[in-house]
């Protein structure tokens, strides 16, 4: 594939990804020490970017010395797996956000692990420059979900923990509130969208948390879209 029309996109893409991690404490793990030290590069000059490993041992070592908020890992590893680590980050530090990306054609039933370790975003190699990895970090540095199209049913099928009909029905703007979130807006840009306070938010989400019985909002997302209330967020 020729790239050259994509340059200027990827660009645009690797600063616009930046911004949305300013706040975050990122650590990479890609079995490719070439694509990690390109990743490595474009990150820029600050503390969001905290450590970067080829090993599934490391990543989960780098995690926890250097608290990590978000981890961007590939299947592939040097050492280890990567659908492994997530599955160990999420078991020992399950406030991390995890996004994969999968390098190469994998069986469904290493994908279904993946989901059920509980990954917040998933996607394919083959769309990184398409705005992909943009939309995955827009979604899950915000709390919300990122997942390559044509996975959107299986991930319903396998999250772990899901739930029966809600305890009460979701009001329209409890509703509206969860969608936004499921796509990755914070409080106060969900306040900002639907002109409410950032406090009117929040207990909004208490209030959705309580009727879906979910433990966060990202599980309040998987079951807003497996009990048909949501639209699935834009993938970019």
């Amino acid at each position: 594939m020729d790239y050259t029309p994509l340059i200027e996109q990827v660009r645009r893409n690797s600063r616009d990804g930046n911004l949305m991690l300013r706040d975050s404490r990122l650590v990479a793990c890609t079995g490719s020490r070439l694509a990690l030290s390109l990743l490595i590069s474009t990150v820029q000059p600050g503390d969001q970017l905290v450590g970067a490993a080829t090993t599934e041992a490391e990543g989960l070592t780098l995690i926890r010395d250097q608290q990590g908020t978000v981890l961007f890992c590939t299947d592939q590893l040097e050492q280890g797996c990567g659908v492994a680590l997530v599955g160990q980050v999420k078991r020992h530090h399950p406030e991390v956000r995890t996004v994969l990306i999968f390098t190469r054609h994998q069986p469904l039933a290493r994908i279904k692990m993946a989901i059920q370790a509980g990954c917040d975003g998933i996607c394919d190699e083959s769309e990184m420059g398409m705005g992909t990895l943009k939309a995955a970090i827009a979604a899950v540095s915000g709390g919300g979900l990122y997942v390559q199209r044509n996975l959107n049913a299986m991930y319903l099928a396998h999250y772990p923990g899901s739930q029966g009909p809600p305890l009460a029905p979701l009001s329209s703007r409890e509703v509206e509130v969860l969608q936004l979130a499921a796509g990755g807006n914070s409080n106060q840009e969900i306040g900002q969208r639907l002109f409410i306070s950032v406090e009117t938010v929040k207990t909004h989400m208490r209030s959705v948390l309580r009727k879906l019985q979910a433990r966060d909002r990202t599980h309040a997302a998987v079951e807003g879209l497996r009990l048909g209330l949501l639209d699935w967020p834009e993938s970019g």
